[in-house]
């Protein structure tokens, strides 16, 4: 079968690493992660928790910087125009699906804030802790893939970053969406990979977090 995007020079290029990278972990709270919760059931999303506490923890030995978020209200008064049923409902701040996942959370290690729109910068002060640690690659993972990690990679790309996707270090309620967002962004705006090969990169880098050649 023909690939109409391949043709057309769609992911013709790569992205790469740059020298001082940052994770950025989008709504691995409660809510998204404990089965308890509608939104929180999906197998995907739970691998997608692993996977990614286990780059974290090699990502925080290496001095990376760490952001995470969490998506929230005060009342129905200052939510969006949310499609989502569940989110009108028990997703204020406080209520237990607010709470960070403790297997990606290091509340003494990473920067984390709300947001209460899809991306991970929208209305968030990422940006000035990115520019405060002179990042230029940011590495997302968290859900879900088609809305909230998908937003967060095409502001990424648009603030000017190198974005590297680790698949498996993100998650969505189906896998088909999952893999067509991803298959699409990866055409675009970022590379992705697997979590092992961040991994690897994160090795080569110096004690400080950043690429040898930047020391």
């Amino acid at each position: 079968m023909t690939d109409k995007y391949k043709e057309a020079t769609f992911g013709a290029l790569g992205v790469g690493f740059g020298e001082r990278p940052a994770v950025v972990v989008v709504d691995f709270q409660k809510g998204f992660t404990d089965p308890r919760f509608e939104l929180g059931k999906s197998p995907y999303v739970h691998a997608a928790v692993e996977k990614t506490s286990a780059l974290l923890k090699v990502a925080r030995g290496k001095n990376v910087p760490v952001a995470s978020c969490r998506v929230g209200w005060h009342s129905e008064k200052d939510i969006g125009y949310w499609k989502i049923g569940c989110l009108h409902q028990g997703w204020c701040y406080g209520d237990p699906t607010t709470e960070m996942d403790e297997r990606i959370y290091d509340p003494k290690y990473d920067f984390n804030f709300w947001k209460n729109a899809p991306s991970i910068f929208f209305g968030t002060p990422l940006m000035s802790f990115l520019t405060k640690q002179c990042v230029d690659t940011v590495i997302v993972t968290g859900c879900n893939t088609s809305g909230c990690v998908r937003a967060s990679i095409v502001d990424a790309f648009s603030y000017g970053f190198r974005v590297i996707v680790p698949e498996d270090c993100c998650g969505d309620v189906d896998i088909g969406p999952h893999q067509s967002n991803l298959t699409d962004c990866g055409r675009r705006y970022c590379d992705v990979m697997g979590s092992a090969d961040v991994i690897a990169y994160f090795n080569r880098l110096g004690r400080t977090g950043h690429a040898a050649a930047a020391e």
